[in-house]
């Protein structure tokens, strides 16, 4: 068979998306999207990512934004939603979380979309919900919901953390009834090979753990009407810990990392989500 992978047409893999198949399919991209390997050497630290990838958006200039206190994010975050409301992008899309949503390189975010980064790092669920009025009045198309790690780092139930995240989804639900929900996986770490600053905290948490707290946040999804996004099984290795080529210290992502997490959403927006905002005009539920 001559036809090779890197021409392997996207539509023809499409229909094979289902439960475990979207590794493969998440595979198939990565290798027909290799010019991305351009950015390796262009990322080299959080202080060089912009917080936004729309030029419609205008973004505060942050400076060194790891030394900023949480209040100044929330103040920050708070003008960028500010812009949003006002200005009305179309497909809009929100990223909510922790680090791991803040650090997202804007070039490596999925195309045809306008995106709005309201990540912060060291975020827990519940600071999250006593901040989601912030993007109240955008109008947002998607919001990708992605948080619980610093919760388990920080010694939080998992009971606790499931509740949080079921008042996250009823306030978006009621303030944001038109947008889709799409609560995120949360991600394994790198285990015993983590050299994260707070590894020993890091190190109480077993991934077998995240794995069952995973299930349980896929099945309120599912009792609460808003979709899910399965991002853990892209990112482990064979020991079930998150792969050494995805991450720079064990917890936070590489490069890799997030084109792999880039090219989920896209597959994912394609599968699950464009088909509802493309649907012909007059057509009924």
């Amino acid at each position: 068979m001559s036809t090779s992978f890197k021409t392997f047409p996207i539509w023809a893999f499409f229909s094979l998306l289902t439960n475990g198949i979207l590794m493969l399919a998440v595979i198939l991209l990565i290798w027909q999207q290799q010019r991305l390997s351009a950015f390796f050497g262009t990322i080299t630290s959080p202080e060089l990512i912009n917080l936004n990838n729309s030029p419609q958006i205008a973004t505060p200039d942050l400076g060194r934004r790891h030394q900023l206190t949480y209040q100044e994010w929330v103040d920050i975050l708070k003008q960028e939603a500010k812009i949003a409301a006002d200005q009305r992008p179309p497909h809009l899309s929100i990223l909510v979380g922790d680090s791991l949503s803040l650090w997202f390189p804007p070039e490596l975010l999925p195309e045809d979309k306008n995106w709005l980064n309201q990540g912060i790092s060291g975020e827990t669920s519940n600071g999250l919900l006593k901040r989601l009025k912030v993007f109240d009045r955008t109008q947002p198309e998607v919001i990708f919901l992605m948080i619980g790690i610093n919760d388990l780092i920080r010694g939080m139930s998992d009971e606790v953390i499931v509740d949080n995240q079921r008042q996250i989804i009823n306030y978006l639900q009621k303030t944001h009834p038109t947008a889709q929900i799409v609560v995120q996986s949360i991600l394994p770490h790198g285990a015993e090979e983590a050299t994260w600053k707070g590894r020993d905290q890091l190190l109480t948490v077993a991934n077998s753990r995240i794995r069952k707290l995973n299930q349980q946040l896929q099945s309120q999804s599912s009792k609460k009407g808003v979709k899910y996004l399965d991002l853990y099984p892209l990112f482990t290795n064979k020991q079930g810990n998150l792969r050494r080529e995805f991450t720079t210290d064990g917890l936070h992502l590489s490069p890799e990392g997030y084109i792999v997490w880039r090219s989920a959403l896209q597959i994912y927006s394609e599968i699950q989500l464009k088909p509802q905002r493309q649907r012909p005009a007059g057509e009924k539920d």
